[in-house]
This record gives structure tokens, C-alpha cells and sequence, in this order.
């Protein structure tokens, strides 16, 4: 997903969070999405697949 612009993808990232976490202040959102978007292996996914594979931990831990 390197072709899409960085703000799109950190916004549609922290969209996804959102969706996860919804009483999370929304611009601490867009600081962990821009996080995200500075790891290369995130960056390459589509923002919400990143969002995903990022909260999979979370996800795996509450099983």
C-alpha cells in the first residue's frame, strides 16, 4: 500500500482501531495508526488489514 498517501492510510488505520476501541480518544488513535505506518511490514497492508494483524494479540489473548 505504498502508493496510498500516508494520511489516507493512517486515517482509515485509525478508523479500524476506532471500530475496536471505541471510547479511545480518536486523535491517540491517529498516534498509534502513524506508528503503525512507520513499520514497513504494516505499511505494505492495506490500513485496515495492518489494524488487524496489529490487534491480533489482543484478540488471541481474550480466547
Amino acid at each position: 500500500m505504498d502508493n496510498m498517501p500516508a494520511n489516507l492510510w493512517i486515517a482509515a488505520c485509525a478508523h479500524r482501531l476506532q471500530q475496536q476501541w471505541h471510547t479511545v480518544d480518536p486523535l491517540d488513535l491517529e498516534d498509534v495508526a502513524r506508528d503503525l505506518w512507520r513499520d514497513e511490514r504494516l505499511r505494505a497492508m492495506p490500513p485496515e488489514e495492518a489494524a488487524v494483524d496489529w490487534l491480533k494479540p489482543l484478540y488471541e489473548a481474550g480466547n
